[in-house]
């Protein structure tokens, strides 16, 4: 892995990472051999999918014009990807043994943005002031799990507009947390999105006074919670303690609203569900049990939005899925929690 980092940090625009990135991606990434007279340049099926770098050995690089050059690895050209000149290219081929590396374009490039995004250092240390408890903000943006390249490329923040990043950064609180600390509580009225950062947090349920609470899940680093109460705008529907001390985001109700809710729930009509449905996507009915008995669509699955975490292991994340109930507000919170854990998600519409 050192070695690869080595070789990364020599690659535009990949050394301009941050050291936590860098290492993200290298873990991501390995060292391809290709023998002398292959061409390495037909492995990239689609040519805008991957970005790829000559590290070592010299490359025939044949451009569609009917012009060839060799690159050579180290040399100043190579820093960057082949292909990236103004003329198009048509084939390669390994003049010697070569060693090269291949990344994915999408994620190289979610990585720069969210790196970048979160390195306008003065603008950010200015917004939130400096205490031992709470970190540096731009290299916390830069490192904590919440951000990492899994949740970017799959997860909620995956579909955020690159302006909405910025302007969440800005607005988003660090909260030092203790064990035993109580960060929401159920029947209280919601107003913050959590992340948790750093430590392990209990999610427990009380089904009606004066019964002992039951405990419905464990959250640890990158997970997201308290978006039921915002999205509904009902109470919350459960309490979450601290297992242990860590590190936890918030964002308060109408800027979670703002950046996060309107521009990542997809409504759908209802014309648009059936035919999705037709295409092979599956309705998720986020009532209550007894409602569901009582009607529902045809092959709907019941999943409770208060039980939701519970039963995401019962869903496939290759599969598409469109959330409804009587009004939208509990099919938006189940469509929140759901982007969250890197699902397919649409909603029923109300007309």
């Amino acid at each position: 892995m050192h070695i690869l980092e080595t070789f990364l940090l020599q690659l535009e625009p990949i050394l301009s990472l941050s050291k936590a990135r860098l290492h993200e991606l290298a873990t991501l990434s390995f060292i391809e051999y290709v023998n002398q007279d292959i061409d390495p340049w037909r492995l990239n099926v689609n040519k805008n999918s991957q970005v790829l770098y000559l590290l070592q050995g010299e490359l025939a690089i044949n451009h569609v014009d009917g012009s060839s050059r060799v690159l050579v690895g180290g040399s100043e050209e190579a820093k960057f990807p082949v292909g990236s000149g103004p003329l198009p290219v048509k084939d390669t081929r390994a003049l010697t043994d070569i060693q090269i590396v291949r990344i994915d374009t999408d994620l190289l490039d979610i990585m720069m943005t969210w790196d970048q995004l979160a390195g306008d250092e003065l603008e950010l240390e200015a917004s939130l002031p400096q205490t031992p408890e709470v970190p540096d903000q731009a290299k916390w943006m830069r490192q904590t799990e919440v951000f990492g390249v899994a949740k970017l490329q799959n997860g909620l923040f995956s579909r955020l507009p690159a302006a909405n990043i910025e302007e969440m950064f800005r607005r988003m609180e660090l909260l030092p947390v203790v064990i035993g600390q109580v960060i929401i509580r159920q029947g209280e009225e919601g107003d913050y999105y959590y992340l948790i950062d750093q430590g392990q947090a209990l999610v427990s349920r009380r089904p009606a006074p004066g019964q002992p609470d039951v405990i419905l899940a464990e959250l640890g680093p990158g997970s997201a919670f308290g978006e039921e109460a915002l999205v509904s705008s009902n109470r919350r529907n459960a309490t979450i303690v601290m297992k242990t001390g860590g590190l936890l985001l918030r964002l308060k109700k109408q800027d979670f609203l703002e950046l996060l809710q309107t521009p990542l729930l997809q409504q759908v009509t209802v014309a648009q569900a059936e035919q999705m449905v037709k295409e092979g996507a599956k309705w998720l009915d986020v009532r209550l049990p007894a409602e569901y008995d009582y009607q529902h669509l045809p092959n709907a699955i019941n999943t409770p939005l208060y039980d939701l975490r519970k039963l995401l292991n019962n869903l496939d994340k290759s599969q598409s899925y469109i959330t409804y109930c009587h009004t939208g507000r509990r099919s938006s919170a189940a469509a929140i929690i759901l982007l969250g854990h890197g699902f397919d998600v649409s909603i029923l519409g109300h007309e």
